[in-house]
């Protein structure tokens, strides 16, 4: 996303500078928002029903579809509030990510200053908006349309997952994550 200048939400949450600068307004911010957001929000389902076509969720007899049932459950069972603080600590580290490309001048310079922070969130576990886009809807996407083959190979059941709802994708964890993400976002600046 840094190297080859696309959009991402998380990292757009840093045009708060251009909007405190009055460079932008409101307005202008909130339509970038909204549009990157539902932009990447489609990107990543397309992702995951291509993912699912493959039947990767297969693999190492049904292994690889239960660890993703799994993530997918886990990040539906937060709670509102540690949702929120787990995407503020997300976001802290993306936005330091990307900030610290604008000094980069060089391909290898981004990749270098983007490692630590970006290996920083996903090693903590701290909730990515956009990531969950994928992850939680993959998981749904195994949970409703695995065949016997799947969850007998694997070992478990769909009732496992119960958490893995989407409900529970879209309130519990997709609206506290995107609020945290603002908030770190915002709050880096």
């Amino acid at each position: 996303v840094v190297i080859a200048g696309a959009e991402l939400f998380t990292g757009n949450n840093l045009i708060v500078m251009a909007f405190a600068s009055g460079r932008i307004s409101l307005v202008q911010l909130l339509r970038n928002w909204a549009i990157v957001y539902a932009g990447n929000f489609a990107g990543s389902l397309l992702t995951a029903l291509v993912m699912l076509a493959t039947k990767q969720y297969t693999f190492s007899g049904g292994a690889l579809g239960a660890n993703a049932l799994g993530i997918a459950n886990g990040k539906c069972g937060l709670g509102f509030g540690q949702a929120i603080a787990l995407g503020v600590m997300c976001n802290a580290l993306v936005c330091l990510a990307v900030w610290m490309c604008f000094s980069a001048r060089s391909t290898t310079d981004k990749i270098l200053a983007i490692i630590f922070p970006i290996t920083a969130f996903v090693a903590a576990g701290f909730e990515h908006s956009v990531a969950n886009m994928y992850f939680i809807p993959m998981g749904l996407l195994i949970k409703a349309g695995a065949g016997a083959d799947f969850w007998q190979a694997a070992g478990v059941t769909a009732a496992d997952y119960s958490n893995l709802t989407w409900g529970a994708f879209l309130l519990k964890n997709l609206l506290p994550v995107t609020i945290g993400n603002i908030i770190g976002g915002v709050g880096f600046v």
